[in-house]
C-alpha cells in the first residue's frame, strides 16, 4: 500500500472541532478507500463518543504504567524496554471495521516521556503504511504534530465557529503552524455553525484579513446538538443531514 494521506485537525476547543472530525473520518471509511488510522491526540477530546467507539486505555496511562513499572524494576523478564513499550502500544489500539484508533490521553505523572514518546512515533511510522488515511485531532497547541508523531501533514485543516474570536484563535494556530516550520501540503479553514450555512460579512472579512484560505462552511446542525445532549454518536447521522452534506462537499472539493 502507499504513503497514507495524513490529515490534522486543529482549533481552539467549544467550536465543534470533534464533531467535525469524526464525520470526516465516517466520510472517509464510507467512501471506501480505507482504512483509516485515527489519532485522537486532543487531552480534552472525546472522539471516540463521536465515532460510538469504546476506549479502554490511552497511551497516556500507559505512559504512566511504563514510567511506574521502569522506576519499580517490574517489567517483565526476558523483555526490553522497547519490547514491552511496543506490546503496551498494541493493546491500546482500537480495532473498529473501517479504521483503527489509538488515543493519546492526558500524562498524569511528572518525568520526562521522552522515550515512550519516540516509540510512539517509531510505531505510527511503521504501522503507517497499512493505512489509506491517518486523521490526528489536535489541541490548539499542536504538540503531538509538533513532536513529529506523524510523518509529514499533507492536509492541515482548521476549525472554527463563525465568531471573530474564533478565528483569530485559528489564525494564531495558523502562525504556529509556520513558526514550527510544519509544512502542511495545504492548509485551510472550515467555518463550523453558521446559521443556515451562510458566512457573515464581518466574519469573511476577518478570514481575509488573517489571509487564510476558506475550504468551506458547514451549518449549524440541531441535530449534533440533540446528539451532544443524549450522548449519541453524531458521525452516525443520516447522509441527508445538511452538516454531512456540506462536508462531504468540502472533501470532495479538496479532492478527499
Amino acid at each position: 500500500m502507499s504513503t497514507p494521506h495524513t490529515i490534522a485537525v486543529a482549533g481552539k476547543g467549544g467550536v465543534g472541532k470533534t464533531t467535525t472530525c469524526g464525520m470526516m473520518i465516517d466520510y472517509l471509511c464510507k467512501k471506501g478507500d480505507g482504512p483509516v488510522l485515527v489519532v485522537d491526540a486532543d487531552a480534552n477530546a472525546n472522539l471516540n463518543e463521536v465515532l460510538g467507539v469504546e476506549v479502554e486505555t490511552s497511551l497516556g496511562a500507559i505512559r504512566e504504567e511504563m514510567a511506574q513499572a521502569e522506576m519499580r524494576g517490574s517489567i517483565p523478564a526476558g523483555m526490553t524496554k522497547a519490547d514491552y513499550a511496543e506490546f503496551k502500544f498494541n493493546s491500546a489500539i482500537v480495532e473498529e471495521d473501517d479504521f483503527d484508533m489509538l488515543v493519546m490521553g492526558r500524562t498524569q505523572g511528572k518525568g520526562c516521556y521522552c522515550y515512550v514518546n519516540g516509540v510512539l512515533k517509531t510505531q505510527v511510522d511503521k504501522y503507517a503504511k497499512n493505512y489509506s488515511y491517518i486523521v490526528m485531532d489536535n489541541e490548539a497547541g499542536l504538540e503531538h504534530v509538533a513532536r513529529g508523531t506523524l510523518p509529514k501533514v499533507d492536509t492541515m485543516l482548521l476549525i472554527s465557529d463563525c465568531s471573530r474570536r474564533g478565528v483569530q484563535a485559528v489564525a494564531r494556530i495558523a502562525e504556529m503552524v509556520q513558526e514550527m516550520n510544519l509544512n502542511p501540503g495545504r492548509m485551510g479553514l472550515i467555518i463550523n455553525r453558521a446559521p443556515e450555512g451562510v458566512l457573515d460579512d464581518g466574519i469573511r472579512a476577518e478570514i481575509e484579513k488573517h489571509g487564510l484560505t476558506l475550504f468551506g462552511v458547514l451549518p449549524h446542525s440541531e441535530a449534533v446538538y440533540r446528539c451532544d445532549c443524549e450522548g449519541a454518536p453524531s458521525s452516525k447521522l443520516p447522509e441527508s443531514e445538511p452538516v454531512k452534506e456540506a462536508l462531504r462537499g468540502i472533501m470532495q472539493s479538496l479532492g478527499l
